[in-house]
């Protein structure tokens, strides 16, 4: 009687791991349909000449120290 007391209540506990799990999902999932993320942002406006992947190392078109080793 014991062990059927025991199984029943661990099975208990994990419908209700599962419901709360399953509401807290739900509430997640409405907030991220109440937000708008795929509005457009605002244009950028950056000064002539700027460009994003610009790295320090590039001197005229060349990085500066050796060339990096090629793969056999």
């Amino acid at each position: 009687m014991d062990v059927f007391l025991l199984i029943t209540a661990i099975a208990l506990v994990i419908a209700l791991g599962i419901g709360l799990i399953h509401r807290l999902n739900a509430q997640h999932d409405a907030r991220i349909a109440a937000h708008r993320f795929s509005d457009p942002f605002p244009p950028l406006r950056r000064p002539p000449g700027y460009h994003r992947h610009r790295t320090p190392g590039l001197v005229a078109g060349r990085r500066r120290g050796p060339p990096p080793a090629r793969r056999p």
